[in-house]
């Protein structure tokens, strides 16, 4: 058995796009238009490692999503610089719902309310401003 994708229905493929490539830095690995079945699957993958994908659905009639719903948790990713990608992140015009106060962890949210941890790899960085004193936003 091998893992092979993580399915996420979104309201906005172009929002959608925009949040996972431009501000969480997925690059788009290739994408299936179905004119019969009037939908579009986009799959992403962090740069350099093609074997942990995301599979974006967009249903081009719309779809009843609510947050996040249908029984889905979050994807995680592993980050070199947990700092850094939530300042781009926060540059960019994402929430931060849970800063990584402790060095370790955050969570953000994409356009269509699915969570995205983010994760620290190897030890957690030591803790520092401004991220210590900042409140969680929202839930994730």
């Amino acid at each position: 058995m091998k893992y092979l994708h993580t399915m996420v229905r979104v309201n906005d493929i172009e929002a959608s796009l925009a949040f996972y490539c431009q501000h969480l830095g997925l690059e788009e690995l290739r994408r299936i238009d179905n004119e019969q079945g009037r939908f579009s699957l986009v799959f992403l993958a962090a740069p350099g490692d093609s074997s942990a994908q995301v599979e974006l659905t967009y249903n081009w009639d719309g779809d009843e999503l609510g947050e996040g719903s249908r029984n889905f948790g979050h994807l995680a990713y592993a980050v070199e610089d947990i700092y850094a990608t939530c300042q781009r992140l926060l540059d960019g015009g994402v929430i931060i719902n849970r800063p990584p106060r402790d060095g370790r962890m955050a969570f953000v949210r994409s356009p269509d309310n699915i969570s995205i941890e983010l994760l620290q790899t190897g030890d957690a960085l030591v803790p520092a401003e401004p991220w210590v004193s900042m409140p969680n936003i929202g839930h994730w």
